[in-house]
């Protein structure tokens, strides 16, 4: 039996009401995790309102970390912000290795699952369905797909998934295809929470919305939270005129720099964490840390926003 604090559709509707954070996973200079670090980053977030803690996901390097690293970064979390906010664990790679991650995020107290596209191989739908149900059925907690890469689901395959796994809570988007979002909130609906999951998220947060896309992963709050969380208002609130504010003073000046190097969607938010004084120390291979240049171009684009986010 789950020893999570929520139900698979409380879980969903908690989901729903706010703003998500993907924390960074902390490294030593070498490389290894940095517990004391960690916790210390996720202690400073959730004094901050958010709806879901999200560990060892992409923006926390989940796929550099071993499944041992996996289970202590769930851990770690759920130790220190457990019960504050809902943590939900990764599940990754083959079926059989997210299967076995989904009953270990279970035992470790996580309140819910992240399932990750399969690794490497594509697939097709039927093989999709069966492999989002196998993680459904080893668990009794919510699990929300990650629709991404090798693992688009289209309407016809989550409206399968819905009618069979009760599990199955959430979609997280990674595509931004309008057609399919539309066809799949009108096969089913609020039977599912809908997340940004575009790198960038802000980006297309208000668009997204009109689609039941009522939430997104934020890999900014990490080092603005202040900034993340008075952005997502604004899109909540339909402000447009703010948030394009927002989007041309930081958001594409930001996107800029991300986009000069692959991964960077990763990396330049550790560099963030540098900026603000809260470095969360390097990425690790394959990932490449941003150039000294890159890293001071950061740092001067956040002063300028830091004083006067509100």
């Amino acid at each position: 039996m789950s020893m999570s604090r929520y139900s698979p559709q409380e879980l969903a509707a908690r989901l729903r009401s706010g703003l998500l954070s993907f924390p960074v996973t902390h490294f030593t200079p070498d490389l290894r995790f940095d517990e004391a670090g960690y916790r210390d980053h996720l202690s400073w977030l959730s004094e901050h309102p958010v709806a879901g803690l999200f560990a060892a996901g992409g923006t926390g390097e989940g796929f550099s970390l071993t499944g041992e690293e996996i289970d202590r970064v769930v851990r770690a979390a759920v130790g220190e912000v457990g019960g504050r906010v809902p943590v939900i664990a990764p599940a990754t790679g083959g079926t059989a290795t997210a299967v076995a991650q989904a009953r270990a995020a279970e035992a470790a107290g996580a309140d819910g699952v992240l399932l990750m596209p399969p690794y490497l191989t594509e697939a097709g739908q039927d093989g999709l369905v069966e492999h989002v149900s196998a993680v459904c059925a080893a668990t009794g907690l919510g699990v929300i797909v990650y629709s991404r890469a090798n693992a688009v689901l289209t309407d016809r395959a989550v409206e399968r998934l819905a009618a069979r796994n009760p599990t199955f809570v959430g979609l997280k988007d990674g595509v931004g295809d309008i057609e399919n979002l539309t066809r799949v909130y009108a096969a089913v609906g609020e039977r599912l929470a809908y997340i940004g999951g575009l790198p960038t998220a802000e980006t297309f947060a208000l668009p997204l919305l009109q689609l039941g896309v009522s939430t997104y992963s934020s890999a900014i709050f990490n080092f603005l939270p202040e900034f993340a969380l008075a952005f997502y208002a604004d899109v909540r609130a339909q402000d447009h005129a703010a948030v394009y504010r927002r989007i041309r003073e930081f958001i594409v000046p930001y996107l800029d720099i991300r986009d000069r190097t692959k991964g960077y969607a990763v990396s330049i938010v550790k560099a963030g964490l540098a900026a603000v004084g809260r470095p969360a120390g390097p990425v690790r291979p394959p990932l490449q840390n941003l150039t000294d240049a890159e890293l001071a171009e950061l740092t001067q684009l956040i002063g300028k926003i830091s004083p006067r986010i509100a």
